[in-house]
């Protein structure tokens, strides 16, 4: 008669299992851009049939998908559908809705709240301008940290080791003629924007849009997340810091007491 089965074992033998499964998740959600097979066996150290089998069960499950250009992997919808679920209940959300509409009347443009996740920035919450010509953005759309106003804010309240650690694997690529694609101009836009207390996207991200970004901060200036107000150039105002940055700053502020003692600055 063949001896019972150890639920134990069995228990440690699923849980090693899920670890790498998760391990594989975390790496295609932490690199900038879709990764290969043998790019992500060189990454986790696991065999490239056990990689492509990983793969594989994430693809059915809609965590992951194969990317247009094939043999390359990103994230999937379902992992968006998700985490959307988990930010409409987060208490950062709550804590923000009021003074994201305060600051969306204010400004009559559109309000993002983003966090930072891996190498990007992903927006949680949106609040849609009341004029015609809106932003094509959407909640769960990841944006970089290098060429987006929230991104900006968010790297300028770091140290520059921080900084050079999060940037480390990351291509500046160009999306637009003002990208900002040379890493010491990046540093200087950086020091510069820390210096001012609010970042600039001046059509960096997106042609003819041009926003401002700030961080909502803890009690020891740690960005808890960012905020931005994004404008079509056509209409942005002749005086924008009084226009969109005075109470860009004033929300956060806000937000960050509203978050409890421990995140007010």
């Amino acid at each position: 008669m063949p001896p019972a089965a150890d639920p134990d074992s069995a228990k440690a033998t699923g849980t090693a299992a899920f670890s790498k499964f998760m391990a594989v998740l975390q790496l295609i959600a932490d690199v900038a851009e879709p990764q290969s097979i043998p790019q992500l066996a060189a990454a986790c150290g696991y065999p490239r049939p056990t990689v492509y089998r990983i793969v594989g069960a994430l693809i059915a499950e809609g965590l992951v998908v194969e990317t247009a250009r094939g043999n390359t992997f990103s994230l999937g919808p379902r992992l968006l559908t998700l985490a959307s679920r988990s930010w409409e209940r987060s208490d950062l959300r709550v804590a923000a809705a009021d003074a994201l509409h305060e600051l969306r009347d204010a400004t009559q443009e559109t309000v993002h709240l983003a966090v930072k996740s891996g190498p990007d920035m992903v927006y949680i919450e949106k609040l849609e301008s009341p004029h015609a010509v809106r932003m094509a953005s959407r909640i769960g759309t990841r944006v970089t940290l290098y060429s987006s106003s929230v991104g900006k804010a968010y790297l300028s309240t770091l140290s520059g080791d921080e900084r050079a650690a999060l940037l480390q694997n990351v291509t500046l690529e160009r999306f637009t003629p003002n990208t900002i694609t040379d890493r010491a101009a990046l540093d200087a836009e950086l020091d510069a924007t820390a210096e001012r207390g609010y970042a600039e996207d001046r059509e960096e991200n997106e042609a003819q849009i041009f926003c401002y970004g700030c961080a909502i901060r803890d009690a020891n200036g740690r960005p808890l997340a960012c905020v931005s107000i994004s404008i079509p150039l056509f209409r942005k105002s002749a005086t924008p810091f009084d226009t969109y940055v005075a109470p860009l700053r004033e929300a956060c502020r806000v937000i960050g007491e509203r978050m409890g003692p421990a995140a007010a600055r």
